[in-house]
């Protein structure tokens, strides 16, 4: 414990003064959204189906349903899904691929808007292996 904080105290002192911390030019602004989002998809009753609930910069949220998935109750597969804002309004549509990452319990995750890679994400399982939670950011390549 004590060699954690030394070593914490140590980067606190190191880190500005080496140049390497970011400057102010590249660190956003309390009013630039991040880029940051978060989804829970959770197995339906109906075998492929996906229900979600996603946020995106803690500004945008609400619910969504993925489907074409497998049947096997696996998460792995490919879906379409649908986003919607929490008063209902549409937001978004995607192709939604989801990989299992080796070695590991971990996936990676893709989705695809007009052949085009719109965002990744990572995720794992919880709730019992119900559930699949993902951190995900917008890509622009």
């Amino acid at each position: 414990m004590l060699r954690s904080f030394w070593l914490a105290t140590a980067l606190t002192v190191l880190l500005p003064a080496s140049g390497n911390a970011a400057d102010a030019t590249t660190v956003p602004k309390a009013s630039e959204p991040l880029n940051i989002g978060f989804v829970l998809y959770t197995k339906s009753d109906t075998p492929g189906v996906l229900n979600a609930r996603w946020t995106y910069a803690n500004a945008y949220s609400g619910p969504g349903k993925a489907t074409g998935g497998p049947k096997s109750g696996s998460f792995v597969g490919r879906y379409h899904v649908r986003y919607f804002l929490e008063n209902g309004q549409f937001s978004d549509e995607y192709n939604l691929e989801i990989r299992k990452h080796t070695p590991g319990d971990f996936y990676d995750v893709t989705w695809i808007t007009d052949g085009k890679v719109s965002a990744r994400g990572v995720g794992m399982e919880v709730a019992g292996h119900n559930s699949l939670a993902v951190g995900w950011r917008r890509v622009s390549d």
